[in-house]
């Protein structure tokens, strides 16, 4: 009987909304209702204090520097042969430290590796939310990278190298390289297959406010642009309305009218609202009301599959349109160019390289409009490519 797959719920947030906490007793409340559960967390803090605190809750804490070293020694000991041919000192692992982007490789890495531990549902502590949407990006931009720099259909002579590695008496380099980047696409393909399973979703924790909104904004247009989208919103720290305090009551309706923006965007994405209290003291570990009453719901992938459409208009208007949803952005910011049988979309801070559809690689682009949070680009046949 093939093993079942834990249902993963990733969870992002703005800076300082109380995002850990919230994945923290989401991941808690899932075991205290019977569910085998693993929290995978950066914070120190939070792990040590639910550690072993409820039967059935697992905590681990993503070590970004123990990662980095396991994989840069077994990528040593790997190519051992190659770098005494080159000359070079081996690297001990006490010089080790993490370099940028090593926290990201690492944490995938934890997501993956818990589909098979074996738990129900595992909750995710994600960084902020920009840092979140190059999180998930990452896989399939290191795959794209590693499909253009050593393509598996143009490994020349290939048949000559093992004759060439049995007269120099050491593997090829060219021969290592294509190897370990086999290795490497297999460990994406697997991260990206999480990623983009229906059982994977994705909350966002904001505190109703003008960076709250900004947040929610970034994360709809990001999390777009890769063909995906929140599953839900998660509104925390909310103040009561109608409090004694003048100072609190006014800071409780300004909260409500910020509130009211969001629920027009998740009904514009079809996705729930969550609002969670304020408790107005120190959070202690796994507070039950911070726990999201998310049911599970997937995918979280907009439509399922690439949610990005041609339109044929040839016969009207002798043109075809290419639908990008991007909600939540602006002009400003928004860029795109054609590169060869790509196209390259800047949105938000964030870029996408995204293959044209066949049909698309024989016209090419008259314009592009951005209304009502979808980007129209228009193509026209090119008539040196296009059929008669």
């Amino acid at each position: 009987m093939p093993r079942r797959h834990a249902r993963t719920l990733l969870i992002t947030g703005a800076g300082g909304a109380g995002r850990t906490a919230v994945a923290a007793a989401t991941a808690a409340a899932a075991a205290r209702a019977g569910t085998r559960t693993l929290l995978l967390t950066y914070d120190r803090t939070a792990a040590a204090a639910l550690d072993g605190t409820l039967p059935g809750l697992d905590v681990r804490r993503v070590d970004a520097g123990g990662a980095f070293q396991d994989a840069l020694l077994d990528l040593q000991s790997r190519g051992g042969t190659l770098f005494a041919l080159l000359g070079t000192t081996p690297l001990d692992p006490e010089e080790l430290t993490p370099l940028p982007g090593a926290g990201a490789l690492a944490l995938l890495r934890a997501v993956r590796a818990a589909r098979e531990g074996g738990w129900e549902q595992v909750v995710v502590d994600l960084p902020p939310v920009r840092e979140a949407v190059e999180l998930l990006a990452l896989p399939g931009q290191l795959r794209r990278y590693l499909g253009r720099l050593l393509p598996p259909d143009r490994q020349a002579a290939r048949a000559l190298r093992p004759v060439l590695a049995q007269l120099a008496g050491v593997p090829m380099p060219t021969e290592w390289a294509y190897e370990a980047a086999a290795r490497a696409e297999v460990q994406l393909a697997a991260v990206q297959a999480v990623i983009d399973d229906p059982g994977t979703s994705l909350a966002v924790v904001v505190e109703p406010g003008a960076r709250g909104a900004e947040v929610l904004r970034t994360a709809r247009t990001g999390l777009a642009l890769y063909g995906l989208r929140p599953a839900a919103v998660v509104a925390n720290r909310l103040l009561p309305a109608g409090g004694s305090e003048p100072f609190v009551a006014g800071l409780a309706a300004g909260q409500r009218d910020h509130l009211k923006a969001y629920a027009e965007a998740c009904a514009v994405d079809g996705v729930p609202l969550y609002e969670l209290p304020h408790l107005g003291r120190d959070l202690a570990p796994a507070e039950e009301a911070l726990a999201v009453p998310y049911d599970g719901r997937g995918p979280d992938r907009t439509g399922g599959g690439e949610p990005w459409s041609v339109e044929d208009r040839l016969a009207e208007e002798g043109h075809l349109v290419w639908s990008l949803p991007l909600p939540g952005a602006g002009k400003e910011g928004l860029d795109l160019v054609r590169r060869g049988d790509e196209l390259v979309v800047d949105a938000e801070g964030f870029r996408r390289i995204m293959p044209l559809p066949s049909a698309l690689r024989r016209c090419t682009v008259q314009g592009a409009a951005l209304r009502d949070g979808v980007l129209r680009v228009r193509f026209t046949p090119d008539p040196g490519l296009w059929p008669r």
